[in-house]
């Protein structure tokens, strides 16, 4: 754990070599890294955290003040620690979280993956109302199931990720986290609307990215993350075949060999060895 006057912060390493932190996505931890970190134990340090309000992290957000720099700053709590640089990952909203760092200290960053973030905004800045609608209709039907005290109103988010009866498919277990997390996710829906992203500020990112998505998707999703992958400068893009939203579970080999040869391909010339800290 990273002990931090406003509240403690996730913090978790395994395996030696080149330094890899992977932000997981809302209703969930560190741990859904495990299929991943499997993969790639042998050639890399992996180290994994969790947003706020999941996990051991505490939430610092309230309803009257979130933003994406909320989340940015705990991932930068934990690239600290590691004595950076690192290949940073993300996973739905930690990839989102995880652009933010990269907009924000690219220097600290050897690479950026961004697997499938709930990058709405981009599709309003690109004029894609249709399939920005369908974000905003979604929330608004789920944050609305909440409001009105259904007990799984989450799982209206989920199905829209992963296709219908994704949610029902889950361990128990699983599915309980998700509900009882559900304040700390309607949190995160409030930063990813907040969070600008425009096609200038994606130019200006030059850390070497890698943008991805699953396949069976939904549509809405996969376009946003099409448009991160084309506006973002130096960024490769890549579809992942027959995965959907959860990929990292489902499809955790294709996912690491695509990390690791992402990682492979990323130039170090001219690379600081040290972290550059304000």
């Amino acid at each position: 754990m990273i002990a931090d006057p406003r509240g403690l912060v996730d913090y978790d390493e395994t395996g030696e070599g080149p330094t890899v932190v992977l932000v997981p996505g809302s209703c969930s931890t560190g741990a859904a890294w495990r299929p991943i970190i499997a993969h790639l134990r042998n050639g890399f340090r992996c180290v994994t955290t969790s947003l706020l309000g999941y996990g051991g992290t505490a939430e610092r957000r309230s309803h009257d003040d979130a933003g994406i720099a909320d989340e940015a700053d705990i991932v930068e709590e934990v690239i600290r620690r590691t004595g950076g640089p690192v290949h940073l990952v993300g996973h739905s909203f930690g990839g989102l979280s995880a652009l933010a760092v990269a907009m924000r200290h690219p220097e600290w960053l050897l690479s950026l993956t961004i697997l499938e973030a709930p990058a709405a905004e981009v599709l309003r800045e690109a004029g894609e109302e249709q399939l920005y609608g369908e974000f905003r209709t979604m929330t608004g039907a789920y944050f609305g199931a909440y409001g009105a005290g259904e007990p799984h109103a989450i799982e209206r988010m989920i199905d829209f990720y992963g296709g219908a009866g994704t949610f029902r498919s889950w361990p128990q277990r699983v599915r309980d986290y998700a509900v009882t997390t559900t304040p700390a996710n309607l949190l995160d829906w409030a930063c990813a609307f907040g969070f600008a992203l425009t096609p200038p500020l994606l130019g200006n990112l030059t850390t070497r990215t890698l943008v991805a998505w699953g396949e069976l998707s939904h549509r809405a999703a996969k376009r946003a993350n099409q448009l991160l992958g084309q506006h973002i400068t130096k960024a490769a893009i890549a579809e992942i075949p027959g995965a959907a939203h959860f990929m990292i579970a489902t499809h955790s080999k294709q996912v690491a060999d695509m990390i690791a040869q992402h990682i492979a391909r990323t130039d170090h010339k001219g690379r600081s060895t040290e972290l550059l800290l304000e």
